[in-house]
């Protein structure tokens, strides 16, 4: 696949025209009001995973509409004190997985929080947390469960569970809970995001080959999935664009970047036609806070930096972590 973006100096200069409502934080200050009426009930219980350097528990709490949301607390073994955490959100169509599945962070001395994606879990890594909440007619995937009404869009849900996710990692004694950082890579670039925008005291945020950023751009730039599910709805729907687009503006990462002040490591991939690399640009030149670094990977696809961008985030993260 040869670049099909923007040449990487324009890509550095390029500022997204994606529309912000004008009621985008009372919209997110209500909908995370809501959620903090539900006691976050978050519950740890021991796992066994026949593995010697890890202690894990296994996590519920109450996300958005107190609907129980899965999650594994990962912690070195024998932790005594509280440790910095890092809370990782999972790619698309992923769920939270098995815990030996989640060894990195742990090994590098932190507690490590992930986060199961309700609904999801069937494609790729197992999850555990169903979505209660139905929707109107939708293209089969997650994209457009309710994209006609930003109240009922399915990601409301998930950048709520996102947010109680860091709320729970905190309730645990062995975390640190003024040293948080969030995580994740694709759909979870996408929620840590989010998370950054919502969560204003977070130590550092990483996402890498974010999705769910410059919905305008990416829905007309790459015809693969998952922002395709969005064209084929409005395909199916003809008429629906302004009220699809309306609901988007309210959560893409741009908006949420343009509010994130902590530390940021971002990523991107000039070859990536799943998260085009201008959309992923987008959200990093909208960035507000002042410290944020973008590594870029010439001749990768989705898969980004891989295990080299790991490796980045394992040099920059104890910067902020342990510091």
């Amino acid at each position: 696949m040869p670049h099909f973006d923007m040449p990487l100096d324009e890509l550095r200069r390029y500022r997204p025209e994606a529309a912000e409502p004008e009621d985008f934080d009372a919209f997110w200050e209500k909908t995370l009001s809501a959620a903090r009426e539900h006691d976050l009930d978050a519950r740890f219980v021991p796992f066994d995973t026949h593995l010697s350097t890890v202690d894990v528990f296994d996590v519920t709490f109450a996300g958005f509409g107190g609907h129980p949301v899965k999650g594994w607390l990962i912690l070195p073994a024998g932790t005594t004190e509280p440790l910095p955490a890092v809370v990782q959100y999972i790619g698309y169509g992923g769920g939270r997985g098995l815990p030996h599945e989640h060894l990195l962070w742990s090994a590098a001395g932190f507690a490590h929080f992930v986060m199961d994606t309700r609904g999801q879990g069937s494609g790729g890594s197992a999850g555990d947390t169903p979505d209660p909440v139905g929707s109107g007619p939708a293209y089969p995937g997650y994209m457009t469960r309710g994209i006609e009404d930003p109240h009922e869009y399915y990601y409301r849900r998930v950048f709520t569970d996102g947010v109680r996710a860091v709320e729970a990692a905190r309730a645990h004694p062995l975390v640190d809970s003024s040293r948080v950082a969030a995580v994740g890579g694709s759909q979870g670039g996408g929620i840590t995001l989010a998370v950054g925008g919502l969560v204003h005291d977070l130590a550092a945020i990483a996402s890498d080959v974010p999705f769910l950023c410059d919905f305008p751009r990416a829905t007309t730039l790459t015809d693969r999935h998952p922002y395709r599910e969005v064209a084929l709805y409005m395909k199916a729907k003809r008429g629906s664009e302004e009220r699809v687009f309306r609901t988007l503006s309210y959560f893409d990462g741009v908006h949420f970047a343009a509010r994130g002040t902590a530390p940021a490591l971002f990523s991107a991939a000039l070859e990536d036609m799943t998260c085009p690399p201008s959309t992923v640009f987008a959200a990093h030149n909208s960035y507000a806070g002042a410290e944020r670094s973008m590594e870029v990977y010439s001749f990768n696809d989705h898969e980004g930096g891989g295990p080299y961008q790991q490796g980045v985030q394992l040099r920059w993260l104890p910067e902020y972590l342990k510091g």
